[in-house]
């Protein structure tokens, strides 16, 4: 006697079970890279840290240097500091796998502009961590030692300090995805290229304001980040024109 055919709840339970099947493999694999690097980092963790406080140490007077007020400290900064580069160096990998998964569901018109777009969104991410790395906090840490009260010597808890670095690396990360939020918002329908050019003052106003919340308190780092904000706008505006044209009828397949 033949098998009856499977009922649509057994055919939904098993295309439910194989997701999850090949989620959890791309996940393990994101997870064995994150953690391949993690160990490779591990033993130069301590030179990471020194990398990373030299633009604070170069601008400390004679004689400061950075302290560690915990007992772990010394042990435990590097450490999450390698964990955190070890991420940024495994993204790419981990965005690979992210779009390995989603990607058989997407429609031809959204992988091609769901490709650029996540690997505009990834270089854009490095590119505002090193602008505030090599260009907004040299030049932050040189107004806050000039500032320092006489009388008070600048010692920095090396915790503190990468708290500090590590949000303004991901908030100088997240501003220069302007062009990506951009183009998402035109995608959606939310605005067009003739709207996002009629309201360019007030994408300048919103620079400026998020700049003066985000950045230390001086003006020179507050107009470093406005302005390329600024200037990643109207790559936004052009990529919106170039990238998003009328969609075929052949391209509303998967």
């Amino acid at each position: 006697m033949a098998d009856p055919d499977p009922s649509p709840q057994d055919v939904l339970e098993e295309g439910l079970f194989s997701h999850l099947i090949e989620l959890r493999s791309r996940l393990l694999r994101a997870i064995v890279t994150l953690l391949l690097v993690l160990l490779a980092l591990v033993p130069v963790a301590n030179w990471l840290y020194a990398e990373l406080a030299l633009p604070l140490v170069e601008k400390m007077p004679a004689g400061a240097h950075l302290i560690a007020t915990e007992v772990a400290s010394p042990f435990v900064t590097p450490l999450k500091l390698a964990f955190y580069v070890a991420l940024f160096i495994s993204m790419p990998m981990i965005l690979y796998q992210l779009w390995a998964f989603v990607s058989p569901g997407l429609y031809r018109h959204e992988k091609r502009l769901a490709r650029p777009l996540l690997v505009a969104a990834l270089f854009l991410f490095y590119a505002g961590c090193a602008f505030a790395y090599y260009v907004v906090m040299p030049a932050a840490f040189k107004f806050l030692t000039a500032v320092t009260p006489q009388g008070v010597q600048m010692m920095t808890d090396i915790t503190h300090y990468l708290d500090f670095v590590t949000l303004m690396f991901f908030a100088f990360g997240l501003c220069f995805e302007v062009p990506v939020a951009v183009v998402i918002l035109a995608a959606v329908g939310v605005v067009d290229a003739a709207k996002l050019s009629k309201g360019r003052p007030y994408a300048i106003v919103g620079a400026f304001a998020i700049s003066a919340f985000i950045t230390p308190p001086d003006l020179l780092s507050m107009v470093m980040l406005a302005i390329p904000m600024c200037l990643l706008y109207e790559v936004g505006l052009l990529a919106v024109r170039f990238l998003l044209k009328p969609t075929p009828a052949t391209d509303l397949v998967p």
